[in-house]
This record gives C-alpha cells, structure tokens and sequence, in this order.
C-alpha cells in the first residue's frame, strides 16, 4: 500500500468500535439504571416485562445514536501523503484541510491499547514541533497498515523515496521484568511507603482501629501508582537503534511503539537512585522537542532501567560523538547553599555536563547544538555569597540542565564560553533536523 496514492480512511473497524464505545457509555450512566429499582431492602434489579419494555424504548434510539456517530466519525476522517506533506482532511458538512510539513515531525508512535488488539488495530500518533496541540492521532488502521504508514512519514521526513523499506534496527537493550519490578520496590519512598503500610495494618489489627483503615487505603493507592502502574506501562521494553531514529517498544496492556528521528532529543538525564547504585542501574531521561503535558510524560523515560554504560552508551548515540564520562567535572563552590549539592559541571566541545543529587544522583546532558539559550540567575542568598546559577536552556520538559552555585566570575565565564560553543556547534551542524537521510 503507498499513502502517497489516493485518498485513505481509517480501518472499517473503527467505526463499530466508536459505537461500541458510545453504547457502553450510556448503558454505564443510564441504561443499568432503567433495570433497578428501590426496594425495601436497597436497590435490586428488576426484569419486570414493564421495565424491560422501558429499557428497550430508550436503548434501541441510543443504539442507532451510537451507530451514527461511529459511521460518522469514520466517514468524516481522510489523510494522504502529498509530497513532503501529510495532508489530513476532517469534516462532511464542513471540511477542513490541514497540511503538515513532514520536517516539522517530532517523533511517530504507534500505540496499541488492550482492546484493539484484539481486532489487530494499531492508532498512528504523529508528534509535531509546536507543542500540546500538534499531535495528528489516526485511531484506527490496521497493524500492518499502521507499520507502513510509519515507514512511509519517516522515509519522507528523511528526505527519502516513500517506497524505501523500513530500516533495519540494532537491539541495544531489552528490560528484565524482575528487574524492573525490583527497581521499582527498590526506591526509598516506595520502601518508606511499604513499611508504613505494613506498620499500619500491624496496628490495625492489634488494636482494632478502624480509622487506620483510611490511612492503608492512601498508601496502597501510593504504592500502586509507583510500583504497578510504571511495571504495566514499561514492561516488556526494549531499545534498538535504527538509521530512522530511537526505537523503543513497552507496554504490558497497551503496547507502544516509539521512533524518535535523529535530531529530535534536545536533553538527557541518567538518573540513579541510592539503592540503585550498588546494583550498577541506571535510568534515562529524555526531553524530546514536540511533546507537551501528558504526551511528554508518557515519553519522558527513553530506557527505564539498565546497566549505567548502557545508559551512557545511549546517550553517546543519541548525541554523537559525546562521552558523559570522559568530561571533566568542575565542583561548586565550598559557600554552596543547594540542598542537594552539586557534584559539578563540566563541557567539552560536543556536551554541557551537570551532575548532582546525594540520595538520587542526576548527570543530565545537553548538546551545545541543541542549546536553545545560555543564561545566569542570581538569588538573594546568592548575591550575598557572590555564587550564580548558570542554565544551559532546553524545551520545556523532564530534563533542565543547571550548574548551581558557582562563583559569579567563574559562572560568566562558563555563559561566555558555552554561549561561543553552541554558536559554532550550530554553524557546523547541517541546519534543520529535517531530511537528514538526503544530506
């Protein structure tokens, strides 16, 4: 199939699986509710002939409601490939045309919640610079229509014929399911909060206090958030690394498949928990230009747990040419005032280098090309000390890199020279992260 050619709608599925949606809607908030009724002993179901006749009136217009909307939906959504361009046309009565520059993509990401799998559907999430409001969502195509749409937007993003087959990968890294969930236990809140937990259920049962009960239910919600909602989200994750881009695979009930073209990662963060340390691991954090709120979230974490060279490795792939470990590292100032101080700071012609954090240590990573700014602050306490801060500005997201706490004389110099580096980074880069397969 080439997208290239004629005009595309989602897959037919899509719209019985709208009205699905619809009807289960309303059967939740109001159809369930046609068939109770009061009684003397609370609310019962009741299948009364009467009951079941008023259910019926009402359901059966709700069906075609449903219906109508799912076929409309399906109807009112067409998308093609126009050259450089994805082209996605939305309305029946009124229509709207909205034409994408393919150099404007971010990243693609093809997403597979449970139920569609099941009906062997896959939604295509196109990420465009721009922020919360650029994402194109195809929901649904079919699994392997959705693979070649893929293929197709990256090879043109690439400056490449629409027909070139997908690129090859290399596995880099694929995360241990026990490993996972011990580095999830294995974090000092999580820990606190499990010992808390079992403390309270202790003394709930041995002094028969029912107001505790309110206290366990909090945790248990605590410890669900952090241990078992990022095992389902993360698990099964693998990393490989592609000509296209970074391609990551994780998931254990909807299933996300994630490119992330080269160019497109503005900052990243290698962060190890104190309990982690002694194990060796390590998580990578990414800001990735084009992704705002929830979406960022949900990307934040490129690899979240592996050995800490694999982690450096990575980085050193998705900025080439950088080694995190090989940059000297400068201490702050001994009149530091961090709550958690700095480790130090440290460039060298391809990276600017921050690391800090005693009970979490953080060495975040930012390329002198991907340095939107260079700027120095100054706090109250600070000026009294004669220190600064100095920020190495990336997009809005999980990774800012900062060197705080710096003589104020060593800090202009550290603007001054990094300013210089990401200018000349700049001018040798090739411009536009767009069609970088055609330069």
């Amino acid at each position: 199939m080439r997208f290239s050619e004629g005009t595309h709608r989602l897959h037919w599925a899509t719209a019985p699986l709208r009205a699905f949606v619809f009807f289960i809607i309303y059967f939740v908030l109001l159809g369930f509710s046609l068939l109770l009724e009061q009684t003397d002993r609370g609310v019962a179901l009741v299948l009364t002939p009467e009951q079941l006749f008023t259910f019926v009136v009402v359901t059966i217009p709700f069906m075609v409601i449903a219906g109508v909307a799912g076929l409309w939906g399906w109807l009112a959504l067409r998308f093609r490939i126009d050259g450089d361009d994805l082209v996605v046309e939305t309305g029946l009565l009124r229509k709207r045309r909205r034409r994408i520059p393919l150099s404007r993509v971010q990243a693609i990401d093809i997403v597979r919640p449970l139920v569609t799998r099941l009906f062997a559907l896959a939604e295509v999430r196109v990420e465009l610079a721009g922020g919360g409001q650029s994402e194109i969502a195809l929901r649904y195509l079919g699994r392997h229509a959705a693979q070649q749409l893929r293929a197709e937007l990256l090879a043109r993003a690439a400056g490449l014929p629409g027909h070139t087959p997908e690129a090859p990968e290399r596995p880099l890294w694929r995360v241990p399911f026990g490993a996972l969930f011990g580095s999830l236990v294995l974090k000092l809140p999580v820990l606190g909060t499990l010992l808390l937990f079992l403390g309270s259920l202790f003394f709930m049962f041995l002094f028969v206090e029912g107001g505790l009960l309110v206290v366990l239910v909090l945790m248990l919600l605590g410890l669900v958030r952090g241990v078992l909602a990022p095992l389902v989200t993360y698990a099964n994750g693998t990393v490989a690394m592609s000509p296209d881009g970074v391609r990551v695979r994780y998931g254990l009930l909807e299933t996300r498949m994630q490119t992330v073209p080269p160019g497109r990662v503005q900052a990243v963060g290698i962060v190890e928990p104190l309990l982690w340390r002694s194990f060796g691991w390590a998580r990578l954090d990414v800001t990735v230009a084009g992704y705002a709120g929830e979406r960022q979230a949900l990307s934040s974490v490129l690899l979240p747990l592996a050995p800490r060279h694999v982690a450096v490795y990575l980085a050193g792939q998705i900025f080439p040419g950088a080694n995190v470990d090989a940059v000297p590292l400068l201490p702050a100032s001994s009149r530091s005032v961090a709550l958690e101080r700095a480790d130090g700071a440290g460039t060298d012609d391809t990276v600017f280098v921050t690391r800090r954090g005693l009970l979490c240590r953080r060495t975040d990573v930012i390329a002198h090309a991907r340095a939107q700014s260079v700027r120095l602050t100054v706090n109250p306490l600070q000026r009294i000390l004669g220190l600064a801060t100095v920020h190495v500005d990336a997009p809005p997201g999980p990774v800012q890199v900062a060197a705080p706490d710096r003589d104020l004389g060593e800090a202009r110099a550290i603007v001054e020279a990094t300013a210089r580096r990401a200018q000349a980074a700049r001018r040798s880069a090739s411009g536009d992260p767009g069609r970088w397969a055609a330069r």
